[in-house]
């Protein structure tokens, strides 16, 4: 049996650690805990961390972190992966395993927390002033959405959600947010976004304030997600690949939640109004280029994907 807690961390491989350290605390508000040239770690609140920048040559993901609940040790969490027929490694500190795409896992064990009582009743606190309330759940882009989901659900122990339309997309959770992952299908695999839970919209647009005076633009947003009712913007990061999403307002969910099918159209999309422009799926230069400038949005089409964007 595996029992999951919550979200830990993060991990981005970037060829600049310090470089990038300095630029997500900036940018996001997140408190630099501990960093070398091969190494950084970073929190929203309180917790140890919630980002991790690693050095390599490549810019990208290099592992999403799951920490396990309490009174379920790594000892068990290997025997279920192993009885799922997951290939485990690692022993004392933390678990590795890979997903169906083959994105590397890390599970790690139960931590306790620092403080038992509420952010605002914490006292000293070592988190910035506008930092984010925590990292709240990371998307995945995929070839096959229902092979993710039964490695999420049957493998790591999430519960299902929502989907969209038939295998178009999956939500799972732990606890009572609406969701910790999502998987959207895709012919690419490739982590869409990693997003951070912020107070209400007056923060999100003091964030997206700042966040334009560095350079940063959105994607996509601010939308009202049909699915999950988040109010959520996209930030691009260009550097590492991904999305930030900026969100709140997230739908919480009864312990006895059945999960529903939504029709895969606009109003479960955003409520709000349009879809996504279809660079929002892509990391290409192209991409990047037609999404900064609106060149959709001025009828220019988007160019077909590089072959390397593409899996078969």
């Amino acid at each position: 049996m595996i029992v999951l807690r919550r979200l830990d961390h993060v991990a981005l491989r970037t060829p600049d650690v310090r470089g990038a350290s300095a630029r997500w605390a900036q940018q996001f508000g997140l408190a630099v805990r501990a960093q070398d040239g091969e190494r950084a770690l970073l929190a929203c609140d309180d917790e140890p961390y919630a980002l991790e920048l690693l050095a390599g040559a490549a810019a990208g993901l290099d592992h999403v972190a799951w920490e396990l609940d309490v009174g379920c040790s790594l000892e068990m969490a290997r025997e279920h992966l192993e009885g799922f027929g997951a290939e485990v490694e690692g022993q004392e500190e933390a678990l590795v395993t890979a997903d169906a795409d083959g994105n590397w896992i890390q599970i790690v064990p139960y931590r306790e927390p620092s403080s038992m009582r509420p952010p605002h009743a914490r006292a000293p606190s070592a988190a910035p002033p506008g930092h984010p309330r925590k990292l709240g759940h990371v998307n995945f882009l995929t070839g096959s959405v229902a092979e993710q989901v039964r490695f999420y659900s049957q493998a790591l122990g999430m519960r299902m959600t929502d989907w969209l339309g038939e295998d178009e997309g999956a939500w799972l959770r732990i606890g009572s947010d609406h969701h910790v992952m999502a998987l959207v299908g895709k012919d690419n695999v490739h982590l869409h976004h990693l997003a951070f839970d912020v107070v209400d919209m007056g923060q999100m647009r003091m964030a997206l304030d700042h966040l334009g005076r560095h350079g940063r633009w959105l994607g996509w947003g601010p939308v009202r997600h049909g699915v999950g009712g988040n109010i959520a913007s996209y930030v691009r990061i260009v550097e590492e690949e991904c999305f930030v999403e900026l969100y709140c307002d997230m739908e919480q969910l009864p312990a006895d939640h059945v999960p529903r099918r939504w029709p895969d159209d606009r109003f479960s999309s955003n409520t709000w109004g349009p879809l996504p422009p279809r660079s929002y799926f892509r990391f290409d230069a192209a991409a990047i280029e037609s999404e900064r400038d609106s060149l959709e949005m001025l009828g220019m089409p988007l160019p077909p994907a590089p072959v390397s964007e593409t899996v078969s």
